[in-house]
């Protein structure tokens, strides 16, 4: 893949342009120009103004072409996809820092007293199922 030079002084090696990405695809540039058109791309732009696709945006367009090409999705269907993916990210990121709160405040200078808790769990082997016969 052909990496080409910024004028923004944007760091060189972790653009592409459009028709390396398209080439490396198999998609016409126009489609790329479409995806960006329809919001489901946002490559950078050069001062020049020429696209330049990063490693996030290729690592996009790989989910975009996997729901269109192997699960038929529409661009309508990609959008919402997509929209729900960021949103169910950033839910992730805001519940593992609650999270991280919570276990921050809980165990505050208590590390001692849990990892006697975690150390005084007894692993057993799992018991066998016996049949028991009712008298009649």
């Amino acid at each position: 893949m052909r990496r080409r030079k910024s004028e923004a002084g944007i760091d060189p090696k972790s653009f592409y342009h459009i028709s390396a990405v398209a080439q490396r695809y198999k998609i016409h540039p126009q489609t790329l120009r479409l995806y960006e058109r329809e919001g489901l791309l946002k490559p950078s732009r050069s001062i020049g103004n020429t696209r330049l696709y990063s490693e996030d945006d290729v690592k996009r367009l790989e989910i975009i072409l996997n729901l269109i090409r192997d699960l038929g999705v529409n661009l309508a269907g990609v959008e919402v996809i997509l929209n729900m993916r960021q949103n169910m990210e950033r839910i992730e990121a805001e519940v593992n820092a609650f999270l991280d709160y919570v276990r921050a405040e809980i165990f505050s200078g208590r590390g001692e007293e849990l990892e006697n808790r975690r150390r005084s769990l007894v692993r057993t082997a799992p018991g066998k199922l016996v049949k028991i016969e009712k008298p009649d």
